[in-house]
């Protein structure tokens, strides 16, 4: 897989992602659901801690990608839902240090919405990973 980004301003390198990626060569393209704070058996957690449950739906995330024997640097597409973006972008260093470190920086949109489908969570990762 060959990755090229593609940025016509650079304002978006410097928040940790990229305005367009071009990917070419793929043979394998995951694309995952909304992760949230839930745990394994299905139960929210952390309800009103917006910083743990960014946390655990990154966790989430990274499970549903190495089960796919993927990994976060195979992520393309990033799309945040939060029910409080100003509370969020206080925590949005730990998703943005998790995808620096493995040399990523996918296309992302981060979208307020007035709620998630489970009630007491606050966001919610879906993305799109090529191998």
């Amino acid at each position: 897989m060959k990755r090229t980004a593609v940025n016509p301003v650079t304002w978006s390198q410097e928040m940790g992602f990229n305005q367009g990626e071009v990917v070419s060569g793929e043979a394998q393209t995951l694309y995952i659901s909304g992760q949230t704070a839930m745990n394994k058996d299905g139960r929210p957690e952390h309800e009103g801690d917006i910083a743990a449950q960014l946390g655990l739906a990154v966790a989430n995330l990274e499970a549903v990608l190495a089960d796919a024997n993927m990994s976060l640097a195979n992520l393309v597409r990033l799309n945040v839902y939060t029910t409080d973006v100003d509370a969020l972008f206080p925590h949005y260093g730990v998703l943005a240090g998790k995808l620096g470190t493995a040399g990523v920086a996918p296309t992302t949109t981060m979208l307020g919405v007035s709620r998630l489908a489970i009630p007491g969570q606050m966001v919610e990762l879906e993305g799109t990973a090529v191998a």
